[in-house]
């Protein structure tokens, strides 16, 4: 099975944001997306180049980006499109916010999208699928070689924990701290065709691969196959879809900045005629469970003799060797963010500091909503106080 992949001329990205629909009054999800989308012909499905799109379930709204070069052109892209959704959203009693569950909201509320294909997948999957009332960022960067596409995604799972890490924000899952700090990793997770990529060995074993489970029935395409990375060969792009729900622009922007980066730097390499790294399977599968239990704090695995470091000094290492790559491409100043995540805290962690504050479900789903709107890390004393 031949599988065309449509190469990039450079590392261009591409975004996707899934919001959440917040009720203003109540802070539980509102199951709406298809009143919102009818809003907005000129940016949702109807459109050419649509920059809002039906998700599995109402009460997410996903917001992408065009074609973009740099880290800055995707920010200012989702930030115009937020804009034009409050427009929207804010007169009809609803507020955006973005955390990978939702701290309150029942996911046997949800109501599935008008969309047939999600009706398919339920019909299929059943629970599993049923119960994926999760949010998450998606960043594409693009390639110019499919050549380059599989030992890019091999070199990149090694670094699922600090994609995680870095963004998690799902400790809470139907009202109960879940003691993890991404439950979104694991409900996501159950799905048959998710987790961490395989790891193959060239572009031919790719094509292979999906062959086999079309034939078996396992997919009826490879879109159905949502690796934690995967290759997006219609985009020409890897795809890196690890990120829990980011609160904040701000953040996004530093998800894409270390992604673009990253992929860089491996592209490089190989033009140099470097062997990128490939860890073992079972190394990515640990590291993920370490970093979707522990986020920061988790010791990772760093080689295939078991050899361990903590995930925050890994992650301040990574970021010191990616910074003249991040300099060349213009996005540095959106990579020092992580800095800032590793002082302040990730998500889970300043949702966790709310609760011990004595803060109730309705104030984590408050922080989420200031922390959009502002596009800053809110303190507990700032929630208790509505944002002043």
């Amino acid at each position: 099975m031949a599988i065309d992949f449509k190469a990039s001329r450079g590392p261009t990205l591409g975004v996707e944001w899934e919001l959440q629909l917040v009720d203003a009054k109540t802070r539980r999800l509102r199951q709406d997306a298809h009143r919102v989308l009818a809003a907005l012909p000129g940016l949702s499905e109807q459109a050419e180049a649509p920059r809002l799109h039906h998700e599995l379930m109402e009460s997410m709204v996903e917001v992408v980006t065009g074609v973009c070069h740099t880290v800055g052109e995707a920010v200012v892209d989702l930030a115009g499109t937020l804009e034009q959704l409050r427009s929207v959203t804010e007169p009809r009693g609803m507020e955006l916010a973005c955390t990978g569950t939702h701290p309150i909201s029942d996911w046997r509320d949800a109501v599935l999208a008008p969309v047939q294909r999600y009706a398919d997948l339920i019909e299929r999957m059943q629970w599993p699928a049923r119960r994926a009332q999760t949010f998450g960022v998606h960043v594409h960067v693009g390639v110019r070689d499919r050549a380059k596409a599989i030992p890019i995604v091999n070199a990149l799972a090694a670094y699922l924990p600090h994609f995680l890490a870095l963004t998690a924000s799902s400790p809470f899952w139907g009202g109960d701290d879940t003691g993890l700090a991404s439950s979104r990793s694991v409900v996501f997770g159950d799905l048959p065709t998710a987790g961490p990529p395989h790891l193959l060995a060239d572009w031919a074993e790719f094509e292979e691969y999906m062959d086999t489970l079309l034939r078996a029935g396992s997919i009826r395409s490879i879109k159905e196959v949502w690796w934690d990375i995967r290759p997006h060969p219609d985009f020409g792009t890897i795809e890196i879809r690890m990120f829990d729900g980011i609160p904040t622009l701000r953040e996004v922007g530093m998800a894409a900045a270390l992604c673009q980066s990253l992929v860089t730097l491996f592209d490089q390499q190989l033009d140099r005629g470097y062997t990128l790294p490939r860890p073992a399977a079972w190394v990515v599968r640990d590291n993920k469970w370490r970093a979707t239990r522990h986020g920061l704090d988790a010791i990772v695995i760093t080689d295939d003799g078991g050899s361990t470091a903590p995930l925050r000094d890994d992650l301040y290492e990574l970021i010191r060797e990616l910074e003249p790559v991040a300099d060349r491409l213009g996005c540095a100043e959106e990579l020092k963010v992580a800095g800032e995540v590793l002082e302040h805290g990730a998500p889970y962690e300043r949702q966790r500091a709310l609760r011990a504050e004595g803060g109730t479900l309705e104030d984590l789903v408050e922080a989420a909503v200031l922390e959009l709107a502002e596009d800053r890390f809110v303190t507990p004393r700032e929630v208790a106080h509505g944002g002043g």
